[in-house]
Order: structure tokens, then C-alpha cells, then sequence
């Protein structure tokens, strides 16, 4: 085998692109190889080619059917409608290289077809758009079941075109789009479509595969379809095996079963003590797992089988708490299917026994902040001694924080009330959870809750108000708008300064959500000159120095007149002009001074809302002066 043979080869071998294969015969001639010998080596180059050619319309192919058996795949375990139909468009985009791919659906009560899965599409206008039955391409294969394809749509005139339909096209910038029918049977029920932003021509493979992954689409909504239909069937049929014949075998495994979980009860056993016994029972492996994102499809507490496991949701009033998995037992009988089901209403039972206790010790905690904030001339020492039992850290500087679930009320809507208690009662056991972790205490009051929490090293009591939002708010998923008073010292101490605080806590909170600053915590020293009306002691000092503290340190320290700028910038209606011949200065100095001050007090010094704070913080800051001269 000659030297450019052997280089032909290696060149197959690494997928070298097709003009890498003139190389060897440029070569040859460069050398003066003679006529055959360049024939020769042309004629390899050629089968060469052709040797490329095929390769990659197999790796093609193979790509492609390893698409359509992940498709199947997919289809076999249908969980998500929305998901597979995803995938198949994703494969659709990525196999046939279009920019675009996209699904959509007939509407037989609309008579139209609209936008269900869009893959590439940056239009929003695009992916709303629908189309009637015959018009733009898609109608068109809506209303003939046959794949239409156009190398330029704008310029193809078999399509009926519309204002709408050529506006969401042009938005999105499509140029050639080919669209196959989903079809089930003779009915059509949608369009699968790839598209390009520029003109290209799809070949008849192409046409082929995406008709491929249309029919799979078709199967996938057929077949959620039917799952919805045989719902009601399979409910039926369930209710049927629970009518199953006892027999002496069955009655002793029942029996044995129910005396060993009933001891367990009655001995205070755990949780995972009933797992054990079951798993004995049953003869191979339980297992108690908690609450989790995979617990919330498994309703109703019947065993099901997932893989080579059983599984039994443990729920109770229907809030899942977790499930029991049987492992090494595969083929479970409708008895021990009711036995992993007994086990998983006894697990709940436990459960739940468990959890009164922490709500036990919850309404205990919010007994005594009741007690604090409504009777505060009970005996302190018995007060100081409820709260050792509690575990509570007394001697730390607490904040009282009020908090409450905002949510839009619809208009006449019937659960608003239902839904507001509901509230409420989460709110209330989040933050006893909280309070407890904290060393503090909790309590539902006036339509939401109220904590009483110590403050940690360094932190500030809009730092903590701030924490609370947050941490309960990522508890419920629900917006929760906390107000915070001003520090206690020793609350124990002096119980009477709880119920004040608890007083700034709500006018906080009730000005946040004024503020339209829902979701949010805050304390008075979080909101500027409205803090000064809200706080119970009047810190007019701090908020001078939050306000204009830099501007004022920084005339001290440089003996400049920085403060008196502003007065006199304010007091001429923010005109520079005016305020330099107020101040008998140049125009320039006023305008280095004002960038001077606007590094100090940020770059929104002027906003209407700081600007109201910065003057009434400059007539604060003057009549101290001026107090204190005296």
C-alpha cells in the first residue's frame, strides 16, 4: 500500500473535512508524480470520499435513532407532558441544526392552533401567536395533514398571509420553516415545526426525521390523555383489591402484625422501632424517610410499587410527613401491601403525637410572651422561672418583632378568610419554630404573630428584623413583613417595657406595609424621619447623624462650610445660581462643594425622599446647635 493510500486512511480515521483530502494528490504533483500515478491517487481520494460520506450519513442515522430511543424512552416513563414534549423539540432543534424549533396544538373549541413548546425563540410576540385553521404555514399543515416546507417564507406564496402571523414571524426573524402535521390516526392535532433565521434548503431525511419526532409528540399527548381517562378506572380498581377473600394465613399475619405495632405504641416506641419490626414481618428492609420533593404524588397512603421497592406515603389530613420504602421484596402481596400500609398510618400516628408535644412546649413559649405583654405586674421571679424551663436567654438585650403573611385579598373571594387563618396558623408555627432555635419566644396576636428574640454579638435590631422576614418568609414561600422595636434590656427584668416595644414593633410594621415595602423587616432606625414619629424614645441625635453625620464630621474636620451649603442649596430651591449669591461665592465652588457632598451622602441625595430627610435633618442638627449654645 503506497505512502498516499496510508495518508487517505489516517485522514478517515480522524474525520479530517473534505478539503483535507486534496492534500496527498497536491502533494504527488508537487513531487512530479507522473499521470497514472496522480490518476491513481485521484481515484483513491474519490473512494475516499465516498468512504466520509457514508460514515457520516451513519453517525447521522445513528444520531438520530439514538434521539427517537431516547424519545421512547421518554415515553415509557411519562411523568410530564410539558417536559417530554421539551425534549422532543430540544432533540428536533439540535439534530436538524435549525436556530429555531417549536410545537404547537389545535384549539377545536377556537378553531385555531396555538404556541405549546417553544425551543430557541426569543419573541415574546412569537411564542403567544395563533393560528387559524389554513393560514401561514402551520395553518396550513393544521388543515391538510400534509408537511409543508419554505426556503423563504416572506417570499412563498402558497401560505395565506396575516398582519399577525407575518409580525410574530418577522419578529422572531424566520426565514425558512418546515412544519409536519402531529397526527393521531386521521386527526390532526398539532404542528411540529424547525425553523432557520436565514434561507436554507431541508432535505428529504430531514423531512423524514422530524416527521419521526412529530409522531412521538403524538403519542406523548395521547397517551397523558388516556392516563387522565383511566384515573377514575384505576381508583375503581384499587377500591376492588381491597375487597380481597381472608383466610386463616391471612388473618394470623394480620394479627401478628397488629399486635407488634400495637406494643410498639403503647411502649413509646419511635418511628424508626416500626420500621424495624415491619421490615421483620415482612422479610426484607424498611426504611422512614422525611417529607420531600418525591412524597407529594404518593397520596392517599396505598403501597405502590417504584422499581423493586414498595412505597407508602406517611400523611396525615393531607400534608405529606414522609413514607415508608420496603427494599428485597418485589413481588408484595395485596396482604403485606395493606400491612406496609397499616405500618405507614401508625408511623403518621407517632408523627403526630411527636409534633403536639413540640406544639405543647410552642403554646407554652407563647403563653408567657402573653404574659409579659398583657400582665405585666405578675411576679418576676415566677416569670424568670418559667423561662429557665424554656431554656430562654434572659439576660441578652431582646427585640419584640411583629410580623404578618402580606397577600393580595381578591375581591369577593369566599376563602379569603379561610386562607387568612391558615395563614396565620403556619406564620405562628414557623415562628415558634424560629423562637425556639433562638432561645426566645413566640405568640399569635392581633391577626399575626409576635416574637421576642435576644439579640446575637454585634447584631442591631433592624439586622434581626431583617433575619426574621427572611427566615420566615423562605419557611411559608410567602411574603412576611416584620417590624422591629428598639432593644429591651432584661425584659424579665422589666416586663412592662414589652408591651411598649411590642407597640413600635406594629407601628413599624403597620408604616412598612404603608411604605408598600411587603416582604421586607425593618426597625425605626430603618426609616429615616418617619422612625422619629414610629420610635418610642425620640433618637433625633441618630437620625441627624445617619442623615448628615458626613457632611457634618467632615466640616469639622476640614473647617469647611459644607452644612451651611446645603442649607442655603435648599433654601434658594436647589439652584446653584441663587445659592452662590446667597453664600457670595463663585458658581464653581458651589458646584465642588455639591459634588462633594454628593460623594459623602451618595449619588440620590437629591431624590425627593432624601431631600425631605437631608433638610429636616439640617433644621434638627441647627436647633441642637443651638440649644446646646445656650
Amino acid at each position: 500500500m503506497s505512502h498516499e493510500h496510508v495518508s487517505y486512511l489516517e485522514l478517515l480515521a480522524r474525520g479530517a473535512a473534505p478539503e483535507a483530502y486534496d492534500r496527498p494528490v497536491l502533494l504527488a504533483r508537487a513531487s512530479g508524480a507522473g499521470p497514472e500515478a496522480l490518476a491513481e491517487l485521484e481515484e483513491a481520494k474519490q473512494l475516499a470520499l465516498r468512504v466520509r460520506a457514508e460514515l457520516e450519513g451513519r453517525r447521522r442515522r445513528e444520531a438520530e435513532l439514538s434521539a427517537l430511543f431516547a424519545t421512547a424512552h421518554d415515553l415509557a416513563g411519562l411523568r410530564d407532558l410539558d417536559a417530554v414534549l421539551r425534549a422532543i423539540v430540544q432533540r428536533a432543534r439540535s439534530l436538524l441544526g435549525t436556530e429555531v424549533a417549536y410545537l404547537s396544538l389545535n384549539d377545536p373549541a377556537a378553531g385555531d392552533t396555538y404556541m405549546r413548546v417553544t425551543e430557541g425563540s426569543v419573541s415574546a410576540r412569537f411564542q403567544q401567536v395563533r393560528l387559524g385553521m389554513g393560514e401561514g404555514l402551520g395553518g396550513l399543515v393544521a388543515q391538510t395533514a400534509r408537511p409543508y416546507v419554505t426556503d423563504d417564507y416572506f417570499g412563498d406564496a402558497r401560505f395565506q398571509h396575516t398582519r399577525t402571523i407575518d409580525t410574530a414571524v418577522r419578529d422572531e426573524g424566520l426565514v425558512a420553516i418546515l412544519g409536519v402535521p402531529l397526527s393521531l390516526g386521521s386527526q390532526v392535532i398539532g404542528v411540529l415545526f424547525a425553523a432557520d433565521r436565514r434561507a436554507r434548503v431541508f432535505e428529504r431525511e430531514q423531512v423524514a426525521l422530524l416527521c419521526s419526532f412529530a409522531a412521538h409528540a403524538a403519542v406523548a399527548i395521547d397517551t397523558a390523555n388516556l392516563l387522565a381517562e383511566t384515573r377514575s378506572a384505576l381508583a375503581e380498581l384499587e377500591r376492588a383489591n381491597d375487597i380481597i377473600r381472608e383466610h386463616s394465613g391471612v388473618i394470623e399475619r394480620a394479627s401478628e402484625v397488629h399486635d407488634r405495632l400495637s406494643e410498639l405504641v403503647l411502649h413509646g416506641g419511635g418511628v424508626h422501632d416500626v420500621a424495624r419490626a415491619v421490615s421483620e414481618v415482612l422479610g426484607g428492609t424498611v426504611e422512614f424517610t422525611e417529607a420531600g420533593a418525591g412524597t407529594a404524588r404518593r397520596a392517599g397512603g396505598h403501597a405502590v410499587r417504584e422499581g423493586d421497592d414498595w412505597v407508602a406515603a406517611v400523611s396525615a389530613g393531607g400534608e405529606a410527613l414522609g413514607t415508608l420504602v420496603l427494599h428485597g421484596r418485589p413481588d408484595l402481596d395485596p396482604v403485606d401491601q395493606r400491612t406496609l400500609e397499616r405500618a405507614a398510618l401508625v408511623t403518621s400516628l407517632l408523627l403526630l403525637a411527636r409534633r403536639s408535644a413540640g406544639e405543647a412546649e410552642q403554646r407554652v413559649r407563647g403563653e408567657l410572651l402573653d404574659d409579659l405583654l398583657d400582665a405585666p405586674d405578675r411576679d418576676r421571679r415566677l416569670l424568670r422561672e418559667r423561662a429557665a424551663r424554656l431554656r430562654t436567654d434572659s439576660e441578652a438585650p431582646h427585640v419584640v418583632l411583629a410580623a404578618r403573611v402580606d397577600r393580595p385579598a381578591g375581591d369577593g373571594d369566599t376563602d379569603a378568610g379561610r386562607r387568612e387563618s391558615a395563614d396565620r396558623q403556619r406564620l405562628w408555627s414557623a415562628a415558634s419554630h424560629l423562637a425556639a432555635t433562638r432561645r426566645g419566644l413566640a405568640s399569635a396576636r392581633d391577626g399575626g404573630t409576635v416574637l421576642l428574640l435576644p439579640l446575637g454579638p454585634g447584631e442591631t435590631a433592624a439586622d434581626l428584623a431583617r433575619q426574621t422576614a427572611k427566615s420566615l418568609g423562605g419557611t411559608l414561600r410567602e411574603e412576611v413583613t416584620v417590624g422591629a422595636s428598639a432593644p429591651v434590656r432584661a425584659p424579665l427584668d422589666h416586663p412592662d417595657r414589652v408591651a411598649v416595644a411590642y407597640e413600635e414593633a406594629r407601628r413599624c410594621l403597620d408604616a412598612l406595609r404603608l411604605l408598600h415595602r411587603s416582604g421586607q423587616g425593618a426597625a425605626a432606625e430603618d426609616l429615616g424621619f418617619l422612625g422619629l414619629l414610629l420610635a418610642e424614645r425620640r433618637d433625633i441625635g441618630g437620625f441627624v447623624d445617619r442623615t448628615v453625620g458626613q457632611v457634618v464630621a467632615y466640616d469639622r474636620r476640614r473647617g469647611t462650610e459644607l452644612v451651611r451649603t446645603l442649607d442655603a442649596y435648599f433654601a434658594s430651591g436647589m439652584s446653584p445660581a441663587r445659592t452662590k449669591d446667597e453664600l457670595h461665592v463663585h458658581v464653581n465652588t458651589v458646584a465642588q462643594r455639591l459634588e462633594r457632598i454628593g460623594r459623602l451622602l451618595g449619588p440620590d441625595w437629591q431624590s425627593p425622599a432624601r431631600a425631605l430627610e437631608i433638610q429636616l435633618a439640617l433644621r434638627l442638627h441647627a436647633l441642637s446647635d443651638a440649644v446646646g449654645g445656650k
